[in-house]
């Protein structure tokens, strides 16, 4: 098995930056999802209400984040930045409070996307002496797991192989084949034993790390947006295909598995990395 992708998601339900190599953390790979959009309540807003996230494209240096798109200037935002506001967010079951990147970030979110609900989205950034610990019926005995502003769990693992039966299933209906990027997995390889085994409990044995697939990725509408166009042309595909080829007991439309990292926290991780698929916990 060899890791063929690498992809961190700066902000939230924005666009993903591609890596050939990065740093493995138990929070997730550097900087995945460490900005989210909330709207006036704090609620976390995302593909699911705003399918046209998807063409904002961030941009990491060493020093700065920066937001753009076509319609307007960039958005820059400094990665040491002596933010003192914090402010209630919510993701979820989680309750936790986050610094405010300000009006200057809020405006330009409100010229390029209008008001949501009548009032302005805010971008905020996670605030490290916070905690969201992975819920510990996915742990045994000591392990930890953390993650910033992703759904659930730090990393999100996904296979070629079962794209690929994925979209053969698609192009029989008369449907259109759909990209990994629809998907928005962090590591992607090209394949395990059998298209969809990513499903199950593995552990990931690469050089210097060990990751654990804990639990199968149940897909929302975001996977029916198209992430270049940020519209959606079918809104009920791939959901509908995912569900007729679900090989788990429960019900649901998966595809990919949520991870966390058992060892090697600060080693490398490389596209190219050969991976050991050792299944169970």
């Amino acid at each position: 098995m060899i890791i063929t992708e690498l992809t961190i998601y700066p902000v939230k339900a924005l666009a993903g930056i591609r890596l050939t190599r990065s740093t493995l953390d138990v929070t997730g790979l550097p900087w995945d999802r460490h900005w989210m959009l909330v709207d006036q309540a704090g609620r976390f807003v995302t593909q699911r209400q705003l399918p046209q996230l998807a063409t904002l494209i961030p941009v990491l240096d060493a020093h700065s984040l920066v937001i753009t798109h076509p319609g307007q200037p960039p958005l820059t935002l400094p990665l040491k930045r002596d933010l003192t506001t914090l402010t209630p967010v919510s993701l979820w079951q989680s309750d936790v409070m986050a610094f405010d990147e300000g009006r200057a970030a809020s405006e330009w979110l409100t010229a390029l996307l209008g008001l949501y609900r009548g009032a302005p989205l805010r971008l905020v950034r996670f605030n490290r002496a916070e905690s969201r610990p992975i819920k510990a019926k996915y742990l045994e005995g000591a392990e930890q797991a953390h993650t910033e502003f992703a759904d659930g769990f730090p990393y999100l693992v996904a296979s070629e192989a079962s794209l690929a039966a994925l979209n053969e299933a698609l192009v029989a209906k008369g449907e259109a084949p759909v990209g990994m990027e629809r998907f928005r997995a962090n590591i992607v390889v090209d394949r395990f034993d059998a298209p969809f085994r990513e499903l199950q409990d593995h552990r990931l044995t690469g050089p210097g790390y060990t990751l654990a697939i804990r639990k199968p990725c149940q897909r929302c509408p975001v996977v029916t947006v198209d992430q270049l166009q940020g519209i959606r042309p079918n809104p009920k595909e791939p959901l509908q295909t995912l569900i007729s080829l679900n090989p788990l007991e429960k019900s649901g439309a998966f595809f990919g598995g949520n991870a966390i990292l058992l060892e090697g926290e600060a080693a490398a991780i490389a596209v190219g990395d050969g991976l050991t698929a050792t299944p169970g916990r």
